[in-house]
């Protein structure tokens, strides 16, 4: 909360931040739309200064005749549909940190509200994936099915296990990996209690370098292939900077990979550099949007406050 008040002047009035969000499932032509509002505690209350305090929250769903209202929040009193369709007040008060979506969804009583708080909690943030001697990626993982990677990449052995043994289809993941690190291919052995890699270098032929071996690059493209290459992916997929150590040479072979998760899945990319967002765009003819900041806000060039570029 202290870092989102920094960005630009402070009005007068209330501290506010709204939350928003759409989800559209094609198969039953209904969409969703949850927003939540978070402040600041007023100065007389009780509680930590800078604790965000859930203000409103709201959800309602549109299957084409008129939206219904599933969930709505005001302060601590939180009211949901139950099964016959009445609208009811949650029986518990909601603490301040407390979000409705995260109470009522996970107490079994509210599908659709459920439904959504999984979707949510299914999402995959991938902000950088830690190199260093001990970086999870580099351990060996569980040796369970592992149909997506973890945000930090722990059970990236289990992944690549799962797409060897399980699935026995790699086509895509063994010519990315080959086209960013000169030929090289992975070898997962058939797990035992756990699972592993390794990679097996052209100049080498008869040597497995281990996790621990491979230089910082290599373990974060590995990574990224288990994150955009897995047997299944989120509903949404964001890279921070996945540029991040690698070599000018990986960036085609992560565009490649980027662009073959966009086709399963929605992905979002944050990138300083300007060669991976034109491989992208060339293999997917997606612009690139530029963020720029003035006067301490930053925005989308072109963007208008209502979401909307000039020539929509």
């Amino acid at each position: 909360m202290q870092s989102a008040l920094w960005t630009g002047k402070r009005r007068t009035g209330p501290v506010r931040m709204t939350f928003s969000a759409s989800f559209e499932d094609e198969r039953t032509a209904t969409r969703g739309d949850y927003s939540v509002e978070v402040g600041l505690r007023p100065p007389a209350a009780a509680g930590f200064a800078f604790g965000p305090q859930i203000k409103e929250e709201s959800l309602t769903i549109d299957s084409g005749l008129r939206p219904v209202d599933m969930m709505g929040r005001k302060g601590p009193v939180a009211f949901a549909r139950d099964d016959s369709g009445r609208r009811v007040e949650h029986p518990v008060k909601l603490l301040d940190s407390d979000t409705a979506l995260a109470i009522l969804g996970s107490s079994g009583g509210y599908p659709e509200i459920g439904e959504l708080r999984a979707t949510v909690l299914g999402w995959r943030f991938y902000h950088g994936f830690r190199t260093d001697r001990d970086s999870p990626v580099r351990q060996p993982a569980l040796a369970v099915t592992a149909p997506m990677l973890d945000e930090d990449g722990r059970n990236l052995a289990a992944v690549f296990a799962t797409l060897v043994h399980i699935r026995e289809d790699t086509v895509d993941l063994d010519r990315c990996i080959a086209d960013a690190l000169g030929g090289a291919t992975l070898d997962v052995p058939i797990p035992g209690e756990t699972a592993t890699f390794g990679l097996r270098l052209p100049e080498f032929p008869q040597r497995l370098f281990r996790p621990e071996e491979l230089s910082d690059g290599q373990v974060r493209f590995l990574a990224l292939a288990g994150a955009l290459l897995s047997y299944r992916l989120p509903q949404l997929i964001a890279l921070n900077e996945p540029e991040t150590s690698l070599h000018p040479s990986m960036l085609p072979a992560l565009a490649d990979m980027i662009a073959r998760a966009a086709e399963r899945t929605q992905v979002w990319i944050v990138t300083h550099s300007r060669a991976l967002a034109d491989e992208i765009s060339a293999r997917t003819g997606v612009h690139a949007m530029i963020v720029v900041r003035r006067d301490g806000a930053t925005s989308i060039e072109g963007m208008g406050l209502d979401g909307r570029f000039g020539d929509e």
